[in-house]
C-alpha cells in the first residue's frame, strides 16, 4: 500500500482505530475537564473522524492561500479577493454604517482591515484581531545588478531576523512590484510556476571549503554574502551578462535599470507548502510567521454575522522590522480608521472624548506565532512553561511589563474555555530569548491587548512547521472572540 493510500490527504490519519476514536471524549469535552488543572493532552486526542476531516480540510485551504500570498503585497491582493467573495464591500467616503454591514479597507496595498458593524454604537468599542502579514525574506537593493566571475547577481538586503546560511542552495522566487515615474505599476512574479526559472545563492562545496571549517556560521557567511545568481549567458558578441539581463527586463517587463530604484522586490522560497510526516499532521511552508494568523483571522471574520460589538480583522505590514512605516502598527492609521468610523456613525455629534471612550472599551487580540518545543533541542525551553505543537493556542506570558493584565488574561481564559478552545501558556527562559508582536503598539493607545498565537518549529527559516490542529484552533479562537461577551 502506498503512503498516499495509507494516509489520504483529507481523510483522518489512521493513527487511532475507529473503535478507540469512538470510545474517548471529544476534544471539547477533554479540554473542559483539564483546563483548570493545566494538564491537557494533545488536541489530536479524542477527535472523531469527522472532526479530523474538518481540520485537514481547513489545512488544505490554508496551504492553497499561503502558496499564493508570499509577500504582504500578494497577501493583501488575495485577502481583497477573499473579502469580496465573502460579501465585504470596500469602505468609501459615502459609506453609511448599519448593523451587519461587511466592509474592508486597504491601506497603500500593504495593510488590509475587514470589519463587520455591530448592533451597539461604535463608541462602545471594538473586538479586534490583529496580525502581521510580512515575513523574513531577502529583498533587492535599489541598484541590485552587478557582474562577478562572469555571473550576474542581485545585491540584497534582509527583512527580519534570519540565519543567513539557511537561505543558500535554496530555490528562490522573485516577487513584488516596480513603480515607474509615469505612475504605472509592473507586477513581478518569477519562480512560483514550475515552468519558471528560479534563483539561488550558491554555497561552497565541502571540496573547497576546508579553510573555513573552523569558523562559525556568522564568520563565513554574512549579510553581504546573500546575493543570488540570476544569469550567466553573455551576448552573442561577448556583451556582459548584466547587459543581457537589462535587455530582458526591458523587453519582457518594460522596466529600466533606473526603475529598480523605485521597486519593492523580494526573494522568497519557491517551494510550495507541503504536508510533513507520515500522518500528514504537520505543515511545512514559507511565511507561516505570521500569515498563518492572518489567514485564520480572515476565515474567522468571514463567519461573523451581525455581532453585538463591531468586529475587525486588522492585518498589517512591517512587524518583522519593528512595526515601522505608514503601513506598520506604529502608524496612526488604525486610530484614524476608528475615528472615521465613529464620525461616520455620529456625524456632527462626534467628539474626541467619544473616540477615546471607544479606544478604552476596545479588546484587541494580537496573534503571532512563536517557537515551539523542538525535539532536537528541548533544553532551549523551561519545559513547564513551553508551548508544544498540537496543544492549541498559547497565551504569551512575557513578564517585565509586556504581559496582558491579569483581568484581561482571566477574560481570555473564560473566552477559550467557554468555547472549548484548547490552550496552553508560553514563557521564554529568563534572559535567553526574545521577540515581539504588534500588541505593544496598541496597548500604548489604552486598549486592552493580549498576545497569543500557536507554536511553530523552524520559525524564521525558509520552511517553518505548524500543526494542522493548532491552525484550526487559532481560527476557532478568533471566531469565538468575535462573538464573546462577558
Amino acid at each position: 500500500m502506498s503512503p498516499r493510500t495509507l494516509f489520504p490527504r483529507l481523510a483522518a490519519p489512521a493513527l487511532l482505530s475507529a473503535a478507540l476514536a469512538a470510545s474517548v471524549l471529544s476534544s471539547a469535552q477533554a479540554q473542559e475537564s483539564c483546563s483548570d488543572r493545566l494538564d491537557c493532552e494533545s488536541s489530536w486526542v479524542g477527535l472523531s473522524a469527522a472532526e479530523r476531516a474538518e481540520v485537514f480540510d481547513f489545512a488544505e485551504d490554508y496551504k492553497d492561500f499561503i502558496a499564493r500570498a508570499r509577500t504582504e503585497l500578494s497577501f493583501v491582493s488575495e485577502a481583497r479577493l477573499f473579502a469580496e467573495a465573502n460579501g465585504f464591500s470596500e469602505l468609501t467616503a459615502s459609506t453609511r454604517l448599519r448593523a451587519g454591514d461587511r466592509l474592508y479597507e486597504v491601506n497603500r496595498d500593504r495593510t488590509i482591515t475587514l470589519m463587520v458593524i455591530g448592533e451597539e454604537p461604535i463608541q462602545s468599542g471594538f473586538h479586534v484581531v490583529g496580525a502581521h502579514i510580512d515575513s523574513p525574506r531577502l529583498e533587492l537593493k535599489g541598484r541590485p545588478l552587478y557582474d562577478k566571475s562572469e555571473f550576474t547577481l542581485f545585491q540584497t538586503n534582509y527583512h527580519g531576523g534570519i540565519k543567513f546560511h539557511q537561505w543558500t542552495n535554496l530555490p528562490l522566487a522573485l516577487m513584488g512590484r516596480v513603480d515607474k515615474k509615469d505612475g504605472s505599476v509592473v507586477e513581478i512574479e518569477i519562480g512560483l510556476d514550475p515552468a519558471d526559472p528560479i534563483f539561488m545563492i550558491p554555497e561552497l562545496s565541502p571540496h573547497v571549503d576546508r579553510s573555513r571549517s573552523s569558523k562559525t556560521l556568522r564568520e563565513f557567511l554574512g549579510p553581504e554574502d546573500m546575493d543570488p545568481v540570476i544569469a550567466h549567458i553573455p551576448g552573442v558578441e561577448g556583451e556582459a551578462v548584466g547587459e543581457q539581463v537589462l535587455a530582458f527586463l526591458a523587453s519582457n517587463y518594460g522596466i529600466s535599470k533606473a526603475d529598480l530604484v523605485s521597486a519593492e522586490l523580494a526573494l522568497v522560497p519557491a517551494g510550495a507548502p507541503r504536508d510533513m510526516g507520515f500522518d500528514r499532521g504537520l505543515i511545512a511552508a514559507y511565511g507561516q510567521d505570521d500569515r498563518l494568523a492572518g489567514y485564520a483571522t480572515l476565515r474567522a471574520i468571514a463567519d461573523v454575522d451581525r455581532p453585538q460589538i463591531t468586529t475587525m480583522a486588522y492585518l498589517v505590514d512591517n512587524e518583522e522590522v519593528g512595526n515601522r512605516n505608514n503601513t506598520g502598527a506604529r502608524s496612526d492609521y488604525f486610530a484614524d480608521l476608528l475615528s472615521r468610523l465613529l464620525y461616520t456613525q455620529l456625524g456632527e455629534s462626534y467628539r474626541e472624548p467619544l473616540f477615546r471612550q471607544a479606544l478604552r472599551a476596545t479588546k484587541f487580540i494580537s496573534i503571532d506565532v512563536n517557537p515551539g518545543v523542538n525535539p532536537m533541542n528541548p533544553g532551549a525551553w523551561e519545559l513547564g512553561n513551553a508551548p508544544k505543537l498540537g496543544y492549541g493556542i498559547n497565551l504569551k506570558l512575557y513578564g517585565q511589563g509586556n504581559t496582558a493584565n491579569s483581568e484581561f488574561m482571566a477574560w481570555t481564559r473564560a473566552l477559550l474555555d467557554t468555547n472549548q478552545v484548547p490552550w496552553q501558556t508560553s514563557t521564554y527562559k529568563v534572559g535567553s530569548a526574545g521577540g515581539g508582536t504588534i500588541g505593544g503598539e496598541f496597548s500604548a493607545q489604552n486598549i486592552e491587548v493580549i498576545d497569543f498565537g500557536v507554536p511553530l518549529l523552524s520559525i524564521h527559516t525558509p520552511y517553518a512547521v505548524s500543526s494542522k490542529i493548532d491552525v484550526y484552533s487559532l481560527y476557532e479562537a478568533a471566531k469565538a472572540f468575535y462573538a464573546y461577551q462577558r
